[in-house]
């Protein structure tokens, strides 16, 4: 049987939905009462990335919302529209379409750029902040030519998706074998564990999904020579006005440490730094327990410290 938007409504305490926003249809999945926190997935996943925080944050008190992105599971999956600054206009908008102003902005990977980006260039959208395994996106940027050994070399896969179609074959190919490879090779010793790659891939032989997942990737890349990308830069360098929790696993293979620990520079308020050992890029999955306990006291706490 092929594939099918189906694959991406997987059961659980929660309510599934479709949300319109700025013109496109939303995949988010709710759980809980309280003020809400919107999850923001990363590659090459989507919005099942939070299934522990769906139950966890709920129990806290918080409305938590995990949103499949654009192009991604069972939401839509536009021609165009990969580029960072229409991402955080389609999760500013996503908030508002769910009945708030501003939300609580947690994310991972990808999702972590957005979250950063919405932060910057809508600031009243992000009451709190906390990037995962994801520098600010200026220090990304620095760290590509600065840290050829490190992280430009960390990124060697992002180089590999600039080719039309051949990245789009092998992601896709062998029941989307390179997805499970992906999350091995960035992840900490003893995850994934089967079935949780198998649930990984399945969503990405969704039609459309490899494709819209790889434009991400080329918009950054090819952005940062044209003009849109340089008033990206430009706008990028407002100062962070919400307090962040910054969360990074010590054994990131995609996202090295110590590019993304130089982030604390493009933020104004208070800012908070933890690593997880024994944690690669995935932390929110790999060690659930210490990072929802992380992420709860810091919501928690009415002043978090900088």
């Amino acid at each position: 049987m092929p594939p099918d938007e189906s694959l991406a409504r997987v059961e659980g305490p929660w309510t599934h939905r479709g949300v319109h926003a700025g013109g496109t249809r939303f995949h988010v999945v709710e759980a809980g009462e309280g003020p809400m926190v919107l999850l923001l997935h990363g590659f090459p996943q989507f919005w099942w990335t939070w299934r522990h925080q769906l139950v966890s944050l709920p129990k806290a008190g918080f409305r938590a919302v995990a949103v499949d992105l654009r192009g991604y599971g069972a939401s839509d999956k536009p021609p165009r529209g990969y580029d960072l600054p229409t991402l955080a206009q389609d999760a500013s908008g996503l908030i508002r379409a769910l009945g708030e102003t501003g939300a609580i902005v947690v994310g991972h990977d990808w999702g972590g750029l957005l979250a950063w980006t919405m932060a910057a260039l809508d600031p009243k959208s992000v009451h709190r902040l906390v990037p995962v395994s994801a520098p600010h996106p200026l220090r990304l940027r620095a760290a590509l030519f600065t840290d050829p050994l490190g992280q430009l070399k960390a990124s060697g896969h992002a180089f590999g998706f600039q080719f039309p179609l051949i990245p789009e074959r092998r992601l896709t190919s062998r029941d989307a074998v390179m997805v499970e490879r992906l999350l091995d090779r960035w992840s900490g010793p003893g995850w994934p564990e089967q079935e949780v790659a198998r649930t990984y891939r399945e969503a990405f032989r969704i039609p459309g999904v490899a494709h819209c997942a790889l434009e991400y990737h080329r918009w950054f890349a090819r952005s940062q020579l044209r003009p849109d990308g340089r008033r990206y830069a430009k706008s990028m360098r407002a100062q962070i006005e919400s307090p962040t929790l910054h969360l990074h696993g010590a054994l990131d293979q995609c996202v090295l440490p110590r590019t993304a620990q130089g982030s604390s520079r493009h933020v104004a308020a208070p800012y908070r730094w933890r690593l997880f050992e024994g944690a690669g890029h995935y932390p929110h999955e790999e060690r659930p327990e210490q990072f929802d306990t992380e992420l709860v006291s810091w919501l928690a706490d009415p002043e978090p410290d900088r």
